[in-house]
C-alpha cells in the first residue's frame, strides 16, 4: 500500500511539474493535426457564425418545400453570376453543380442524396444569398471571404456526392 502511495504522489508531482512549464510541454507534445490541415481563424468564425447556424436550421424547412428550393435556386443562381471568379477560384464548378442539384432535387429528378448531404448543401447555397451573413458582400475585397469559406466547407464535406451528382448529370443527358 505504500509502494502505491508513492507512485501516486509521483505522477502528482510530475503533472506538477509540467503544468509550471508550458514551454517544455509544448516542445514535448507532438500535435495531432499536421499544420497544412489548420484552418485559418476566418473559417471558423464563419463556420460557428449566428448566420450560418441560421442557415443550417434554414435548410430543413428548404428541403420539405420544393417552391422554395426554386425560389432558393433563382436567387443563388443570380448571387453567384455576381460574384467575382477570383473570390471563389477552383469552387467555382462545385457552387454551380450545388445549385444544380438544388433545382434537380426541387424537380424531384433527383433524390440520391443523403440528408445530411443535402443540408450541408442548402445551407451553404443558403448562407451565400443571405444579406446578413458575418461579411457583408458590399464591403470590398473581404465580402466575400465568408461566403467562399462556407462554400469550402460545404465542398469538403459533400465533394463525393458532388461528384456522384455530376456523374449521374452526364450519365443521364
Amino acid at each position: 500500500m505504500a509502494k502505491t502511495k508513492r507512485r501516486t504522489l509521483k505522477k502528482k508531482r510530475s503533472s506538477a511539474a509540467k503544468s509550471r512549464h508550458p514551454a517544455r510541454n509544448k516542445a514535448n507534445k507532438v500535435s495531432s493535426t499536421p499544420p497544412a490541415s489548420r484552418r485559418p481563424v476566418q473559417e471558423k468564425a464563419a463556420i460557428r457564425s449566428d448566420a450560418f447556424a441560421k442557415a443550417i436550421l434554414d435548410a430543413k424547412s428548404y428541403r420539405d418545400d420544393p417552391d422554395s428550393l426554386r425560389a432558393l435556386f433563382e436567387e443563388a443562381s443570380a448571387k453567384a453570376a455576381s460574384i467575382p471568379k477570383t473570390a471563389l477560384n477552383e469552387l467555382g464548378p462545385y457552387l454551380q453543380a450545388m445549385l444544380r442539384l438544388i433545382r434537380a432535387y426541387a424537380r424531384g429528378d433527383y433524390r440520391k442524396v443523403a440528408t445530411d448531404a443535402f443540408l450541408t448543401i442548402v445551407a451553404a447555397v443558403s448562407y451565400l444569398v443571405d444579406p446578413f451573413d458575418l461579411i457583408p458582400d458590399e464591403v470590398p475585397f473581404l465580402g466575400f471571404v465568408d461566403d467562399a469559406t462556407v462554400i469550402g466547407f460545404a465542398v469538403s464535406r459533400t465533394r463525393s456526392v458532388l461528384d456522384d451528382f455530376m456523374v449521374w448529370e452526364t450519365s443521364s443527358s
